[in-house]
């Protein structure tokens, strides 16, 4: 699995590049949440369920059955999260479906449970270039570094890099929309 920080990233990417008024900050918030909620099945291992277990480890939770409830609860959320129900179900939904999807990018584990509860079949994608994170007893590490490094490399500079320029290009089409407004009413 990508560190946890990683799975948060795509969401508040999204949130940098839309901006607020697309995407409030409470929304992206909760999109940072269900982006990292799948990996809470750690906590099987505890109740002595099996890492290939339908909920073990990158099982159940890291479906995209289970990223489509987050996004269900986010739209009966969403005058909290104070967004319109199908932006709220959409983006929470999104977000949660990045996990799996980055999970599925990493060299190593048993691979993840996308079409659970059709198919206990676990998947990877085609290129495995994300090393995968050492749970947490190693996590500060050598090998910590050099997960962090990847994700750097594979996940971060990309995702910020289009974000940077989604809000670059968003910013300018204010300004530009501002002059052309400003123009328009002095005419």
């Amino acid at each position: 699995m990508p560190t946890i920080l990683t799975h948060a990233l795509v969401p508040l990417a999204a949130g940098i590049a839309l901006g607020r008024a697309r995407l409030p900050p409470r929304l992206v918030a909760a999109g940072m949440m269900a982006a990292m909620l799948p990996d809470a099945d750690v906590a099987m291992f505890a109740l002595g369920i099996d890492y290939a277990h339908a909920f073990g480890h990158r099982g159940a939770s890291h479906s995209l059955v289970f990223a489509l409830t987050c996004g269900l609860l986010a739209a009966c959320s969403a005058r909290m999260l104070k967004a319109p129900p199908f932006t709220a179900l959409l983006f929470v939904a999104l977000s949660a479906a990045t996990h799996p999807l980055l999970d599925m990018l990493t060299d190593g584990g048993l691979g993840v449970a996308l079409f659970w509860p059709w198919s206990d079949t676990r998947h990877f994608a085609p290129w495995r270039v994300i090393d995968v994170s050492p749970f947490a007893n190693r996590f500060f590490s050598a090998r910590g570094v050099e997960v962090l490094l990847s994700e750097l490399r594979w996940v971060w500079m990309p995702t910020l890099s289009l974000a940077a320029m989604a809000a670059w290009r968003r910013c300018r089409s204010d300004v530009s929309r501002d002059r052309a407004a400003g123009v328009i009413e002095k005419g």
